[in-house]
């Protein structure tokens, strides 16, 4: 098998992209070099509590979900990132 070469620079260039992920509107606001992963904060349903070390909730804020970009053999592009669909503004 053969690895898919995607460069941190073209992943770089979705910040600031929205996309539906699961019925949910989303933006790409980082890039993890580690995987890589794509960093997706929600923009439109609720603020959730966020616990502290100790697990007791004190503040909401945005919703977050980080999205892998390849499989674990780096040979396809994962199924969750295959699965965001990019949002006409």
């Amino acid at each position: 098998m053969s690895e898919i070469v995607i460069t941190l620079d073209q992943l770089r260039r979705m910040i600031g992209i929205k996309v539906r992920y699961e019925g949910s509107l989303w933006q790409v606001i980082e890039v993890l070099e580690d995987g890589p992963s794509l960093v997706l904060e929600s923009i439109r349903a609720p603020k959730v509590i966020q616990a502290d070390k100790f697990g007791d909730g004190h503040r909401r804020t945005a919703e977050y979900l980080t999205i892998p970009v390849l499989t674990a053999d780096r040979s396809e592009l994962h199924p969750q990132f295959l699965a965001l669909d990019l949002e006409e503004d």
